[in-house]
């Protein structure tokens, strides 16, 4: 059943049941994308600075990146799913999202992210609900 979500073949549905087991120890896409390791953090230092002898809150950009803890397998499996579904246009609705996002500015490793999160968030709902794969579904979503 997993082997028909966008880029995951036998061996990564194989390493991907083996790591999750049960889809429903995660409530949330949010808490499955964390363990996978595609949660986006935001991590800032020196939030207050010194100023006139009074303590400010600085103006200094807050850095977004992924979560540190996670399960590497899982990144693994995702990231490669994302990189099949690029490379290889197995999955027409995902590719021709990347190919707008990369239109729209947004940076190849940024639009390669976005994908392997969506590709995890399909992977979950369909192993919690024991479907299969529908292209048809998943192109009214992706469009919006």
């Amino acid at each position: 059943m997993l082997e028909t979500a966008p880029g995951i073949g036998p061996i990564r549905a194989a390493e991907l049941m083996a790591v999750v087991f049960s889809p429903h120890r995660f409530r949330t896409a949010k808490q499955f994308l964390s363990y996978s390791g595609l949660g986006i953090v935001t991590r800032s230092s020196a939030d207050w600075v010194r100023e006139g002898g009074q303590w400010i809150r600085a103006k200094v950009p807050r850095t977004v990146g992924l979560n540190r803890r996670h399960n590497r397998t899982l990144k693994m499996v995702f990231k490669g799913a994302a990189t099949t579904v690029i490379s290889s246009r197995s999955c027409p609705p995902l590719r021709d999202h990347y190919d707008r996002m990369l239109e729209e500015g947004t940076k190849p490793n940024l639009a390669k992210l976005t994908i392997a999160r969506r590709i995890a968030t399909i992977v979950l709902a369909m192993y919690k609900n024991e479907e299969v794969f529908d292209p048809q579904r998943l192109s009214s979503v992706v469009t919006t």
